[in-house]
Order: structure tokens, then C-alpha cells, then sequence
């Protein structure tokens, strides 16, 4: 199941898209969860928290979770 994920700003980090659906408890989380987890970004494995998200995007997460970043 596909879920949407309303962009307030031009971009946000996927570390910080992590701790805003709750997948993390904070920000240093990231680094280790992207370590320990397949997270694809448009199709592509990513393991970098600062990657940006732009509108358009889709991350796919553990679990068969996927998001589309949407414009707010």
C-alpha cells in the first residue's frame, strides 16, 4: 500500500522523513537504521540520511511500506 507524505518545504532529508513517521525516535537513529534496513528511494538503495526528498519521490521502507512525497 502506497501512502502519501504531505512536503511542507522544498525538501527534507530522509533522516529527518524517518523520525517524522515515527520509523525513528530521533535524528540519530538514522545513520544505524540505515545500516541495519533496505530502504530504497526511487528504486535505488540508499543508506545516506541526508539524502534529499523532493515532491515526486517514492521511498520504500521494511515491511512493503512505501510513501509518495506529495506537495502540501
Amino acid at each position: 500500500m502506497v501512502e502519501s507524505y504531505p512536503l511542507q518545504t522544498e525538501y527534507i532529508t530522509l533522516g529527518q522523513f524517518l523520525k517524522d513517521i515515527a520509523e525513528i525516535g530521533s535524528g540519530g537513529e538514522a545513520k544505524w537504521y540505515l545500516q541495519e534496513n533496505t530502504v530504497y528511494v526511487d528504486q535505488e538503495l540508499e543508506n545516506r540520511r541526508g539524502r534529499k526528498l523532493y515532491a515526486g519521490m517514492t521511498v520504500e521502507l521494511p515491511g512493503e511500506r512505501t510513501y509518495h512525497i506529495v506537495e502540501a
